[in-house]
């Protein structure tokens, strides 16, 4: 281990800026075939690309996107293409470069002791900081002040540099520094970043300091951020090198990826509860559907989280009807999608049409936009005009259910009563048979109550809540 600067400059070290050693090490990754931006999906043609020329132009970076896309992900997954330690002035607040020193204290102390000045090393993961833009942010708090204690315990001047109290941006020095939602920072702190950001000095009461501060700068905003709260001043933004525009997935596949991915499922609940494969892709649709919604504002955006929320949600409501009826193993109802609507109403902006409906009353909407989106791939279309009932092939089915005077299916009773239920209806098996063959078996009662659902969405069937259940039955 190398311990001073003798010994750092005799092994041959060179010193490299940030924005090189980011380059450097990107170019080895992409010349190897590996990423460092693993476990982010629907990036591999668009933002990744961009991401990684800006990077190759040693750029500062604005990601700009609506909530939930991956922004900070992204920026700390940048970390990895960092050097795993580089060496630094032992005792410097600003992470000095012993080959090329900039802090009055590093300086000095090279200046005394030479070769024997000593040596400590920096972890990659130690070179990243982050500050969310607030509105009570100060330029002490990024930049620095004055500290008047200082200046008293060393008898100095407030004209002395020395009696700085460095804030984070100088203190993150070497690092890539993160400033989350940059619109929300107040104008006059804006414009402090100025000198960092291109002159390479820094500016406190009126003290200018030449401190060409070695950083990755990444800022995150969201669009909406730009009318509605505050917005990027244009001298700024003229000094950030690459914007880079995120999007949500546009795939199902390649959300049910990410919510799979972060959803906060522990190998317990795993094993208690199944999760059919198109209970997933319905939970994926309503985030489709819910963008789409004329009662959501678009512009907000619908966040990635409410998918990652709502699995949980799921699991957990299936979990507790198995532990109520002391279950080993239980499988995802379609009425357990009732119990995601919490995981709904605190995610999305309702327009005033929304909120005049209700959030609880959206959210049904949205999960039976997603029963009705998924079910002409699945099974014959129903037209939306009345037909004979005897030309649909849910004649046979809906007459069964008439006949009985309604099916009901209760939220929380066990496994065989609610597999009695929906296999007493015979038309309802005949008609999975036909249609839907290869359906794997732990999945055909979802698929059962998933139709009667439908049903009642394109409304040849009534759907009655009821205290504990949900009863299907004639229409009228």
């Amino acid at each position: 281990m190398i311990n001073n600067l003798g010994e750092l400059k005799a092994s041959g070290y060179i010193s490299k800026s940030i924005k090189d050693e980011l380059r450097d090490n990107l170019i080895q990754h992409m010349e190897a075939g590996t990423t460092v931006f693993e476990g982010v999906h629907g990036f591999e043609n668009s933002v990744i690309p961009e991401l990684e020329r800006a990077i190759l132009s040693r750029h500062n970076i604005n990601l700009l996107g609506l909530r939930g896309q991956a922004k900070t992900r992204l920026a700390r997954l940048m970390i990895n293409l960092l050097d795993e330690y580089i060496p630094y002035v032992a005792g410097s607040e600003i992470n000095d470069d012993p080959l090329a020193p900039i802090s009055r204290f590093a300086i000095d102390l090279i200046a005394a002791q030479g070769d024997a000045t000593p040596i400590a090393w920096l972890h990659r993961s130690d070179r990243f900081a982050e500050k969310l833009a607030t509105p009570d942010v100060t330029v002490a708090d990024l930049i620095g002040d004055v500290d008047p204690i200082k200046a008293a315990n060393l008898k100095l001047s407030y004209a002395d540099d020395r009696v700085i109290h460095f804030g984070m941006i100088p203190r993150a020095n070497r690092c890539i520094f993160v400033i989350n939602e940059i619109p929300d920072l107040q104008a006059r702190i804006q414009v402090a970043l100025f000198n960092i950001l291109q002159e390479g000095d820094i500016q406190i009461r009126g003290l200018k300091l030449r401190l060409p501060l070695d950083l990755q700068f990444i800022f995150t905003a969201n669009p909406e951020d730009y009318t509605n709260r505050g917005s990027i001043v244009t001298p700024l933004k003229d000094r950030i090198g690459s914007q880079i525009l995120t999007h949500y997935p546009e795939t199902i596949a390649i959300a049910r990826k990410i919510s799979s991915q972060e959803a906060r499922i522990n190998a317990a609940q795993s094993d208690r509860v199944y999760v059919p494969n198109l209970a997933y892709d319905l939970l994926e649709q309503i985030i489709f559907e819910a963008r789409e919604s004329e009662y959501i504002d678009s512009k907000s955006g619908v966040s990635a989280r409410m998918s990652i929320s709502m699995l949980e949600s799921l699991v957990s409501t299936a979990e507790r009807r198995a532990l109520i009826n002391r279950e080993k193993s239980t499988t995802v109802r379609l009425a357990d999608f009732m119990g995601i609507i919490p995981a709904i109403t605190g995610k999305v902006e309702l327009v005033y049409e929304g909120e005049q409906e209700g959030a609880a009353f959206v959210a049904e909407q949205l999960i039976g936009s997603a029963i009705k989106s998924f079910f002409p791939g699945l099974f014959p279309k129903i037209d939306k005009l009345s037909k004979k009932i005897e030309e649909s092939p849910y004649a046979v089915l809906m007459e069964a259910i008439y006949a009985e005077g309604g099916v009901v299916l209760y939220d929380e009773c066990n496994a065989a009563d609610y597999a009695s239920t929906l296999n007493e209806i015979k038309p309802l098996e005949e008609l999975i048979t036909r249609y839907q063959p290869d359906v794997e078996a732990a999945d055909r009662l979802f698929l059962k109550e998933f139709v009667l659902w439908a049903l009642a969405e394109y409304q040849k069937l009534g759907k009655e809540r009821l205290t504990n259940g949900f009863q299907f039955r004639d229409l009228f």
